[in-house]
């Protein structure tokens, strides 16, 4: 009686553990042996128990990054457009997105006092350029102090 009643709580833990809900607004990259093998669209999914793992929960609301760069202090607003593409620098946006506004902030500063509405552009503009190929879009930048 007890072997059964531990088996049946086993097959009743790994039934519970194969399903996985993903909310709304959120993509889930599921992971077999360490690789992408797809991801998780909102709704409920059956996995395999011990095998998948989930790598990533992408939240494809906005987000934002405030930045303070030794030129200008800002925010950064920004989402994921394309998980599948994100799904491999998502842990490293934040960084990408720090670095690619201080580039672009100081390839301004060599320019002849530029106004506070084309740093704003030019900002967002190469940050697209950086970060599009890999599935993320900058929707918005503001600064609270220009060079």
């Amino acid at each position: 009686m007890t072997v059964l009643t531990l088996t049946l709580i086993m097959v009743f833990s790994l039934a519970a553990v194969a399903v996985k809900r993903v909310p709304a607004g959120q993509v889930y990259s599921l992971y077999r042996n360490g690789k992408p093998v797809r991801l998780l669209q909102p709704g409920t999914h059956v996995v395999l128990p011990l095998v998948d793992r989930v790598g990533h929960r992408i939240d494809l609301g906005g987000r934002l990054l405030r930045f303070d760069a030794p030129l200008a202090r800002g925010t950064v607003y920004w989402q994921v457009l394309e998980p599948e593409r994100a799904d491999a620098v998502i842990e490293q946006a934040d960084q990408l997105i720090r670095s690619g506004v201080i580039n672009a902030l100081q390839a301004d500063a060599t320019a002849d006092q530029p106004e506070r509405r084309e740093v704003i552009a030019h900002l967002k503009t190469c940050l697209n350029q950086q970060l599009r190929e890999r599935g993320v879009m900058v929707t918005r930048v503001e600064l609270d102090t220009a060079a």
